[in-house]
């Protein structure tokens, strides 16, 4: 294979001259303005120190491979075509055209992010003085070329005539990459200061020392040749890239859409709050919004597979949704099936919520949403018969309790959606399905809500309808929100730790369920046997529903009521067991081996 990219060193006035003749210009990656007016002036000090900047990424134009979308750098006015696509650098190439090429004020921001229009100057004085930083030469100025001070009243700097930069000896840095301006400019500073030698030696060095290194300055360029594929741009630059906004499947995309006139990151932006606005917990609470980590590259590996998945049923190439095939996703293919997708990850929130799973706080695995959503997407209203939501319950809870999703694996993703799809209709079971394990152990472990299998076994116990101690209300959706229903230990920390009962039992999931606020201020830190007897002598809540409301938590009330942690203990790992295993739809197997035994206390079988 002929090699895809050059590297060399180019001066930095050749690359300002391209960016100026729209020679060099952006894809249309719709990317914000990012740098504000310090970082800036801290660029422009690195370059006249020789300093380096780091390396620059630019693409060959006009390959068949890509064809990308571009627009002009912010102040060049050229209607050319370009012959470069400047792929990593922007901010940093937008910061010097803009500060030492553009003769216009540009466009930027303070560190608060008001946004301001600048001029930039070299103190000559501060830049030959060895004891001051060279950023403190750098000097910002408005608009209109004035300082001011005291909210407006005093200006403190006048540059707004070339008298006035002379007098203040002022460099005007847009100038300083045009040879015969630079020339122009000191000859009339020299005979502004009537040729005084001091003047003249003290102008010798700024330029040999300051413009000189600034003219002279060259940058690493990472050249791509234009037949370079699009997955291949996407590596490399995450290779190269180690800071700024990084190049994401998405804006590939993005700019290659937008060669269509189609904004794709308008469309996604318009699905994105539709996503929220459906699947969020309330109108005031769209933060946790069960849909709302779902990324615009999850949308795009969605839409890839669905679109794959028809034309694999139509006799094309198998179900793939790798980045090389994301990047051959095609407009017309986005838009045929973008609103089918769309309704696929809405019916994906209603059956997460059916599990009792609210919101991304609590979502196991925002990654299977991405299967998910394409099974959804491919049944449409079959999804809601009785048969095939049992079979895509069990294959979720094989994804969660197998912990199968853990990661971007896009081979399980195509994997599911042909597998699920194809069990239900009478093939065999998942690959998911058939290699899930749960390991009885694996419960002692599961000590935060980090976990897939915390928030899974979490979401298993609402489901099995249980009631809050006190109000004895069952935690549906309404619930979960009105009463801030979260996770609390059944014997509390402060008494196992006075108990010294082992850390890894009492602060694992097996002693930990959902509760209401309010419910658990009452309880407190105090033993079981404690805090349900004042419950009820509080006048709470009848003894009989007491009893009945903790029952419905798969606690044995009997051995809560003596306050015996380890029956208590073994009892409901047991019932945590059969729900996962019920979940699951298969036996959860070495339930007495050695391990399990002297973990536990005795066998969970």
């Amino acid at each position: 294979m002929a090699n895809i990219f050059r590297s060399n060193d180019i001066p930095m006035s050749e690359i300002l001259v391209a960016i100026n003749k729209g020679l060099n210009q952006l894809p249309d990656f719709q990317r914000g303005w990012v740098w504000d007016d310090d970082r800036i002036r801290a660029l422009i000090a690195s370059i006249s120190n020789s300093y380096p900047v780091g390396a620059l990424m630019f693409l060959e134009y006009g390959g068949d491979s890509i064809r990308f979308k571009y627009k002009p750098f912010s102040g060049s006015s050229s209607k050319n075509k370009p012959e470069i696509l400047v792929l990593d650098g922007q901010q940093r190439l937008t910061s010097i055209f803009g500060a030492m090429y553009f003769r216009g004020p540009m466009l930027t921001k303070t560190n608060k992010n008001k946004q301001i229009n600048r001029y930039y100057y070299l103190d000559i004085e501060k830049c030959l003085n060895s004891t001051i930083d060279r950023v403190d030469a750098v000097i910002s100025v408005p608009e209109d070329k004035k300082i001011r001070s005291n909210f407006g009243r005093n200006i403190d700097l006048d540059l707004s005539t070339k008298e006035n930069e002379f007098k203040n000896h002022m460099f005007p840095l847009n100038i300083v990459y045009d040879m015969i301006a630079c020339t122009q400019w000191q000859n009339e500073y020299q005979k502004f200061h009537n040729y005084a030698p001091q003047i003249l030696d003290r102008y010798m060095n700024f330029n040999a020392k300051i413009l000189a290194q600034i003219q002279a300055y060259k940058v690493p360029v990472i050249t791509l040749s234009k037949e370079t594929p699009k997955e291949a741009v996407c590596q490399v630059f995450e290779n190269v890239n180690t800071g700024g906004v990084s190049l994401t499947v998405f804006e590939l995309i993005t700019a290659t859409f937008a060669a269509d006139n189609f904004e794709l990151r308008k469309d996604w932006e318009m699905r994105k709050e539709k996503f929220i606005q459906k699947s969020a917990l309330s109108i005031s609470n769209k933060a946790d919004a069960l849909l709302s980590d779902v990324s615009s590259t999850d949308f795009l590996t969605s839409i890839t597979l669905l679109s794959r998945y028809y034309l694999r049923q139509n006799g094309g190439e198998a179900i793939s949704c790798k980045k090389k095939d994301v990047l051959k996703l095609k407009l017309n293919d986005y838009k045929k099936y973008a609103d089918q997708l769309t309704e696929g990850f809405l019916q994906s929130a209603s059956f997460l919520k059916e599990q009792r799973i609210f919101s991304s706080r609590d979502l196991p695995y925002s990654t299977q949403l991405i299967p998910m959503s394409v099974i959804f997407a491919v049944l449409g209203p079959m999804a809601q018969d009785g048969t095939i939501k049992e079979k895509i319950s069990r294959w979720y809870w094989c994804g969660v309790f197998g912990e199968m999703y853990g990661g971007a694996n896009e081979t399980r993703y195509a994997s599911d959606v042909s597998g699920v799809l194809g069990w239900i209709h009478d093939g065999k079971e998942p690959d998911t399905v058939q290699r899930a394990y749960f390991e009885p152990t694996r419960l002692l472990s599961l000590q935060t809500r980090q976990s897939a299998a915390y928030k899974g076994i979490m979401a298993l116990i609402l489901k099995n309808h249980c009631c809050d101690f006190i109000s004895g209300r069952q935690m549906d959706f309404i619930v979960f929100l009105d009463e801030r229903t979260d996770i609390h230990h059944i014997f509390p920390r402060d008494y196992c730790i006075k108990r010294k009962i082992d850390k890894k039992k009492w602060n694992s999931i097996v002693n930990k369920t959902p509760l209401f606020a309010r419910t658990n201020r009452i309880i407190g830190g105090n033993a079981p046997s404690v805090y349900m007897k004042r419950i009820k002598d509080n006048g709470h809540v009848a003894e009989s529903q007491l009893e009945s409301n903790v029952r419905s938590h798969l606690i044995d009330i009997d051995d809560l009521k003596v306050d015996d942690f380890d029956k208590y203990f073994l009892k409901r790992a047991k019932s945590l067991i059969n729900l996962i295993s019920n979940a699951m739809g298969k036996k959860v197997i070495n339930l007495n081996g050695e391990d399990v035994v002297s973990a536990f206390g005795g066998a969970l079988d």
